[in-house]
């Protein structure tokens, strides 16, 4: 009784069980059919192919629509050692601007420097209606918070950099994409402003939040990881391709070496 209530409430035990047993009888059953019909060997065969034709239409349907057994979504990920830049003079020594920057008293200006300095070196402004520009700022929240130099609601995303990300080959002056399997690195800059600390009271709605002048604004560098979404999905349907092509050769090897043997003549006595 133990033993039964085990299976009942573990999910790990009760679903490599149901997987076992679902494999059983699907299988079992088909090759028990055909098995009593053409024979141990030749059922067997015929049931493989037959579960690796399967096993590359279901694997086809899951790489065309990304669905079923899925890899890592792509992400943003940090660049390495230089994610979050505090001081806004780094960016030129992370390649991110070029040389120009003087940096004055004004925080401010310093921000309309940078974006200009940024401009002339290849990096596009996201309109922040634009998805990439949500999904970046909150990426760039979540490192910005792992990393201990702001925490949340002291600060507030501003602007978002692009630049990369080009796909290729594509055909017709790009209007014609569906070749273009490579792409170039694709790194986004995310600016963040620090807010001025507000005062929360009890039964009242928090406080619109004020840009603090006096601080300078900071950057999380990121770049584009694509993930491997449809690697599993491909990877079956190319392996299960390559068995049932396998598995349909040595069955018509077999159909040949019967029909010589049965088309041979009677050996003499």
């Amino acid at each position: 009784m133990s033993a039964l209530l085990a299976i009942n409430w573990e999910p790990e035990l009760r679903g490599i069980l149901i997987v076992i047993i679902s494999v059983t009888v699907l299988c079992g059953s088909v090759y028990l059919i055909l098995g009593t019909n053409m024979g141990a060997r030749l059922g067997f065969l015929v049931s493989l192919a037959a579960l690796a034709g399967w096993m590359f239409i279901m694997g086809a349907i899951w790489w065309s629509y990304g669905q079923g057994l899925k890899g890592t979504d792509p992400s943003w990920q940090p660049v390495a050692s230089q994610s979050v830049i505090r001081d806004p003079g780094v960016l030129d020594d992370v390649g991110i601007i070029g040389s120009g920057y003087s940096p004055t008293d004004s925080n401010t200006e310093n921000a309309v420097q940078i974006q200009g300095l940024m401009g002339e070196n290849g990096w596009s402004k996201l309109d922040p209606a634009l998805p990439g520009f949500q999904q970046a700022g909150s990426a760039a929240t979540v490192f910005m918070e792992e990393s201990g130099a702001l925490a949340a609601g002291e600060f507030t995303v501003v602007n978002v950099f692009d630049k990369g990300g080009d796909r290729y080959p594509t055909l017709f002056g790009g209007s014609v994409d569906f070749l273009a399997f490579f792409h170039d690195s694709h790194y986004v800059v995310v600016e963040v402003a620090p807010l001025v600390p507000q005062r929360t009271e009890p039964g009242r709605a928090p406080a619109r939040p004020i840009i603090d002048e006096s601080r300078s604004h900071e950057y999380i560098y990121m770049v584009r990881d694509m993930g491997n979404k449809r690697v599993p999905a491909a990877v079956i349907t190319i392996a299960s391709l390559v068995m049932f092509l396998v598995l349909c050769w040595l069955l018509h090897r077999r159909d040949r070496y019967v029909s010589a043997n049965r088309s041979a003549l009677p050996a003499k006595a």
